[in-house]
């Protein structure tokens, strides 16, 4: 089959593209946002599979399915695979994120990612795919289109409004257990790239900061999968458990809050959790969560700084000095459009138009995220994703979080209490 020459880098190509998404929708043109929310089959057939929201649907696909077939050319793949193939992961993605949608599976904070990763999962190990549809899979450039959108969110103004208290303890909080998580992964052997994600994920905000680390040192997939399933599967028993040992302890909603905040890893999550506890505990976690997340920009970029001047394995780059010329070649460029993305809506955009783009954007990078890992679980084996590399991270990554949970308590204890 004869490809393209390629146009750009991948880097490149997410960038302009994450762009060309942007100044649509502020240029008026609207992405439409179908409904995935349902609580009974009577929702699911009179709202998720009206007419209405099918249209909706058909509607994104086809602007999704421009931006696969345009990013193919870019990159100089095979457009006729990309044809044949998106709509297969684009059909399945979005039955993933109608199960996600379901009300109880939300309460257990089982987010759209962790279903596209096992239909994907399944249909590869137990079905043999066409090599047309493992050829039309581009996981990193849906991952890092996602990541592009999710900067429109972290914006500089929200961190002021986040309160100092806040923003001390997710200071504290992320440094003192990304570094003790790093530690802990390398004292039990667990290799670099795998200790960075679960670094960033236990101390700042879960699914998010593994997606975005993953992408800032050009990460494994399988890894990624490895470290999400993690997050997603602990985050439950916390949800549950944390308010009730708040609460034997005699902690004021207030501490409660922050604890929870500082220490669950998704922002859903920590909502839930908030809830059960009272509306002061879900106002202060929701805070501190928030305070994190607006972190993980700059995460993002010190990590991609620390990776490609200590981490290119190639002859010409152990043998070079890390010059401004070769971090700016070894930089994975999608970083500054992150950042890019986050100043324009920062200082740029008014808050009127951000308010009305903002549910399109996050429906859009959720999507983007999803496709990203129903790929990962078309391309992935069983055998791959567990046996390869054993129970080490899990290990590493449950001590880290334990210690995330005792920094967490005697920061917001001592904060605000």
């Amino acid at each position: 089959m004869i490809n393209n020459k390629q146009v750009l880098s991948e880097d490149w190509t997410v960038v302009f593209l994450g762009f060309l998404l942007i100044i649509t929708a502020l240029l008026g043109i609207l992405i439409p946002t179908p409904s995935f929310a349902w609580e009974s089959q009577i929702d699911l057939v009179e709202k998720v599979f009206s007419s209405n929201n099918l249209l909706k649907l058909a509607q994104v696909f086809a602007f999704t399915y421009v931006i696969a077939i345009f990013a193919a050319r870019l990159l100089g793949k095979s457009i006729k695979a990309t044809a044949q193939g998106f709509p297969i992961v684009f059909v399945l993605t979005s039955f993933a994120l109608i199960l996600a949608g379901n009300a109880f599976l939300k309460n257990w904070n089982l987010e759209a990612v962790i279903f596209s990763l096992t239909i994907g999962l399944l249909l590869s190990n137990f079905f043999t795919l066409p090599g047309w549809v493992t050829e039309s899979l581009s996981t990193e450039l849906f991952v890092k289109i996602g990541l592009i959108l999710l900067g429109t969110s972290v914006i500089f103004g929200d961190i002021l409004k986040a309160g100092s208290l806040g923003l001390i303890q997710a200071l504290v909080v992320v440094v003192s257990v990304w570094y003790f998580a790093f530690w802990v992964s390398k004292k039990l052997g667990v290799d670099e790239e795998f200790a960075i994600m679960i670094s960033s994920a236990v101390s700042i905000c879960g699914v998010s900061a593994a997606i975005a680390t993953a992408g800032a040192i050009k990460g494994d997939s399988k890894k990624l999968s490895y470290v999400i399933s993690v997050v997603l599967i602990t985050a439950i028993p916390m949800i549950i458990f944390l308010p009730f040992i708040a609460n034997a302890l005699g902690l004021s909603q207030a501490v409660t809050g922050a604890w929870l905040g500082g220490t669950i890893d998704t922002t859903g999550a920590v909502i839930a959790s908030g809830t059960m506890v009272g509306e002061e505990a879900l106002k202060i976690s929701t805070i501190v969560k928030f305070s994190q997340n607006v972190l993980l920009g700059f995460a993002a970029f010190a990590i991609s700084i620390y990776w490609t001047v200590t981490n290119n394995q190639s002859a010409t780059a152990k043998e070079a000095k890390p010059t401004v010329s070769v971090i700016w070649e070894r930089f994975p460029k999608f970083v500054l459009g992150f950042i890019a993305a986050s100043l324009l809506f920062s200082f740029v955009v008014p808050a009127e138009t951000i308010d009305s783009v903002k549910g399109g954007f996050k429906s859009l990078q959720g999507l983007w995220f999803a496709l990203a890992f129903t790929s990962i679980g078309l391309e992935t084996k069983f055998s791959d994703l567990f046996s390869k590399e054993g129970k080490k991270p899990l290990y590493a990554f449950l001590i880290a979080q334990l210690f995330n949970v005792f920094v967490t308590l005697a920061v917001a204890y001592v904060l605000f209490n």
